[in-house]
């Protein structure tokens, strides 16, 4: 059974950066599209970025570009999401997820993907 591990999370005054780590176990990562989501209190979950299947191209959601990096270290099989100039809208829980499929589409990243993390919380407040 996949199992994905977020880690990283925390409290950032804006302006911080964090990084965060989504380890796979039991699925190779390298070739695979994974994605990186959040979901606000109150909020729908929205999509952040995702590598694709294949030839390994990043997209990003609007609301992140220029701001947010995801990478991948297929000997770790682990990816990560390095998250620059926060803000206090960037609080939510992030989760890993992979196993499907992803695209972005008018800056918003859609996914289908069947495995999930648990989450791990970022809060971004001063």
């Amino acid at each position: 059974q996949v199992q994905l591990v977020e880690s990283g999370g925390g409290l950032v005054q804006p302006g911080g950066s964090l990084r965060l780590s989504c380890a796979a176990s039991a699925f190779t990562l390298n070739g695979a599209a994974i994605g990186w989501f959040r979901q606000a209190p109150g909020k729908e979950r929205e999509g952040v970025s995702c590598i694709v299947a294949g030839d390994g191209g990043t997209y990003y959601a609007a609301s992140v570009k220029g701001r947010f990096t995801m990478s991948r270290d297929n000997a770790r099989n682990t990816v990560y999401l390095q998250m620059d100039s926060l803000k206090p809208d960037d609080t939510a829980v992030y989760y890993c997820a992979t196993e499907g499929g992803c695209t972005v589409v008018a800056g918003t990243v859609l996914a289908d993907f069947g495995s999930w993390g648990q989450g791990t919380q970022v809060t971004v407040s001063s």
